[in-house]
């Protein structure tokens, strides 16, 4: 079964037209990734599927396992399973971290943490370097006990060491469990150890071309830049 499904999704931010009609789906255990230049729409699709109220969906729907979603609010489709990684996570001053996965968590969490035990006695992200963050959130992901996780840019700031550790937890802690992963990003670092089925690109609002060879799809980008992929043979829309 499809575990989420869009379709023909129209978004206005700020009574601007970002998403111009988005067609797309994804299974359950399934990796794909969402390339595109800045200003694609991109992190506004994310925002859309998590029920962030900025985006306004103007047309279409979202069905998260056959059920109209579209009108649910965040905390709603969180409970559904819907988890968005920021890229940019708050810091929230007098809130430690160990107390806030303790509270956010479905189940006992404490095999399933990936931190340095002195970080969980900090305050949530306060101080914290990128790859702390990156850390801390990947923890909050996995209390939750997501079916679908969107990564917006988590190989934005990271380098290669902390980008394959990030990428290990992923895999070993989501994907081998049947959780669906969508990976946001503008460069493709995070696809060379995650390897995703399918590769969607996103130009001016609108996917325009899915591929299962990303690493086809990175070539032609670095060589041509994200206008050729608007004449993709295989087009998502």
């Amino acid at each position: 079964m499809t575990l989420l499904r869009i379709k023909n999704l129209k978004v206005k931010v700020e009574g601007k037209k970002i998403l111009k009609g988005v067609n797309w789906e994804i299974q359950p255990g399934e990796i794909q990734a969402l390339l595109g230049p800045n200003a694609s729409g991109k992190s506004t699709l994310a925002a859309a599927i998590a029920g962030i109220p900025q985006y306004q969906i103007t047309g279409g729907e979202i069905l998260f396992e056959n059920k109209n979603i579209t009108q649910l609010v965040p905390e709603e489709r969180v409970k559904l399973g819907i988890v968005l990684g920021w890229q940019s996570p708050p810091a929230i001053k007098g809130v430690k971290l160990s107390r806030f996965l303790d509270r956010i968590a479905k189940v006992k969490i404490k095999n399933e943490r990936v931190l340095n035990p002195k970080l969980l006695k900090r305050e949530l992200n306060v101080n914290f370097s990128g790859g702390e963050k990156k850390m801390a959130e990947l923890s909050q992901i996995l209390a939750l006990k997501p079916k679908l996780v969107i990564f917006d840019e988590i190989d934005s700031g990271l380098d290669i060491k902390r980008l394959a550790k990030a990428a290990k937890i992923i895999k070993n802690k989501l994907i081998k469990k049947g959780v669906a992963v969508l990976l946001i990003t503008h460069w493709g670092q995070i696809l060379q150890f995650l390897k995703p089925q399918i590769t969607n690109v996103m130009v001016k609002g609108k996917i325009v071309c899915r591929e299962k060879n990303y690493q086809k799809i990175l070539k032609t980008i670095k060589k041509y830049g994200y206008e050729k992929c608007k004449k993709c043979p295989f087009p998502a829309n």
